[in-house]
């Protein structure tokens, strides 16, 4: 009788164990897809500014046809195509071209909306920024939590997959490793 009392509890006690590990899990992974999506939410934003941009930009500069064509067609890939394609970067440079139109055109770079718009716009890169780096430290949390011990040992069992960290794409990878050119 003692026996079966002690395996019931232990039966128990580890039931509890797994159920905690899973729950863990459970809210870690959803704390990874959260980041995912606020990458996402951040890129719609980006993109949606994108136009803007453009329209004001094609008052003061309207025969600066090519690089505004080359920003539209950059945003409309990137927005069709997934976040980490090299699209993104295409996007991104595109929109540097434009913004260097502020400084050939004085009278755009005075403009309150334009000034406006690049403001909006830094900020979403710097919200980009730090989602990506939430992200990644929601990967680290569930990776580690993932092989940790006794996770180690029901985890792949019971579904939960190692994350990936969010990377710089091949397109990016170059301009990261290049010293930036500074121009007086």
């Amino acid at each position: 009788m003692n026996w079966l009392f002690v395996g019931v509890a232990v039966l128990v006690v580890l039931l509890v164990v797994g159920v905690g590990i899973y729950n863990r899990l459970v809210g870690l992974r959803q704390s990874v897809r959260q980041g995912v999506a606020d990458i996402d939410a951040q890129l719609r934003q980006r993109h949606d500014l994108i136009p803007n941009l453009v329209e004001t930009v094609k008052g003061y500069a309207g025969h600066e046809a090519a690089t505004l064509e080359a920003v539209i067609a950059a945003r409309n890939a990137a927005a069709s195509g997934a976040p980490s394609s090299g699209s993104e970067q295409q996007l991104k440079a595109a929109l540097g071209n434009l913004l260097a139109l502020g400084e050939a055109y004085p009278d755009l770079k005075a403009s309150a909306n334009f000034q406006s718009l690049q403001n909006e716009l830094a900020d979403v890169e710097d919200k980009l920024a730090a989602a990506r780096r939430a992200l990644n430290a929601a990967v680290a949390r569930f990776n580690a939590a993932r092989e940790s011990f006794p996770a180690v040992l029901i985890a792949g069992a019971l579904g939960f997959a190692e994350a990936d960290f969010h990377r710089l794409d091949a397109s990016e990878q170059g301009t990261v490793d290049q010293v930036p050119r500074i121009g007086f």
